[in-house]
C-alpha cells in the first residue's frame, strides 16, 4: 500500500495533465473539476505509483516550483528519456549511469517543476 503522494499545483492544472501524460508517460486516473471548470484534484498512476495535480501555484512561503522534486522508477530509462525530450522537457541532468546501480535522468516540467526519472527501484 503507498503512504507517499507527491502532489504538484499548476496554474493550468488541465494543460499540465496533458503535459504529464504526453511526455513522462502518466496515466490518469481520475479528474475533479470545480465549479469553475478547474482542475481541484487530479490522480494520474505511473506503474504502481501515483501522484495528485491542482490548480494553484503554491505560496505563502512554500518552495519554489524548481525545489520541488520527485523520483520515478522506470523500466526503459533511455526510452523515456527519448520521449521526454521529443515532448520538449527540458532536461537538467543527462542521462548519467550512477554509482549505486541506476540509470538516471533529470527534466523540468511546464511549469518549472524538476523530476527524476530512473531504473533504481526504492
Amino acid at each position: 500500500m503507498r503512504t507517499i503522494y507527491p502532489v504538484f499545483r499548476y496554474a493550468d492544472a488541465r494543460a499540465a495533465i496533458d503535459w504529464l501524460v504526453t511526455a513522462f508517460g502518466f496515466e490518469v486516473g481520475s479528474v475533479t473539476d470545480g465549479p469553475d471548470g478547474s482542475v481541484t484534484h487530479a490522480e494520474l498512476t505511473y506503474g504502481t505509483g501515483m501522484i495528485m495535480v491542482g490548480q494553484g501555484k503554491p505560496a505563502g512561503g512554500l518552495p519554489a516550483a524548481d525545489e520541488w522534486r520527485v523520483y520515478v522508477a522506470v523500466d526503459d530509462v533511455d526510452a523515456h528519456h527519448a520521449r521526454a525530450t521529443a515532448a520538449g522537457a527540458e532536461v537538467v541532468m543527462p542521462l548519467t549511469d550512477q554509482p549505486y546501480g541506476s540509470r538516471e535522468y533529470g527534466a523540468r516540467d511546464l511549469e518549472g517543476n524538476v523530476w527524476s526519472f530512473g531504473t533504481y527501484r526504492p
